[in-house]
């Protein structure tokens, strides 16, 4: 596969390529915050939901189809927003790149037959073919 020349390449996917190639932290997952009761008997939080320990910031992502979880600090769980919230946008810009590719390579099939029309109208076909002679009845 050739690389196409870059004067050829639309501005849209030229810009949108130059976005993906930043590097920067990126996340897949989500962010909770939990408040949770404890098996300790005489404890508060069995019976007031207001006296619950936490708050306790969990990372869940999938992988492999199996869910994982980790516990985080209040301050990393901020960098792990941070980080989640890039990567949905990583995830759209990828997406607009996606579009901005196949209406190019749409626009270059459009052209290539309108190129390939013009040609057969231009040259065209000389002889026809005369297919195959018919076989004679037996009933005759």
């Amino acid at each position: 596969m050739t690389l196409p020349n870059p004067d050829s390449v639309p501005q849209k996917v030229q810009d949108l390529s130059r976005q993906l190639s930043q590097p920067r932290p990126l996340r897949r997952g989500s962010l909770s915050v939990r408040y949770m009761k404890c098996s300790k008997k005489g404890c508060a939080c069995a019976e007031d939901p207001e006296a619950r320990h936490g708050p306790y910031h969990t990372l869940t992502r999938t992988v492999k189809g199996k869910t994982r979880s980790r516990y985080l600090s209040q301050e990393k769980a901020g960098q792990a927003a941070r980080q989640i919230e890039a990567g949905q946008q990583f995830r759209q810009q990828v997406e607009a790149y996606w579009q901005a590719c196949e209406q190019w390579a749409d626009q270059l099939l459009d052209s290539s037959e309108a190129d390939s029309e013009e040609a057969a109208e231009k040259k065209g076909s000389k002889s026809r073919s005369k297919g195959r002679p018919r076989p004679k009845s037996r009933r005759s």
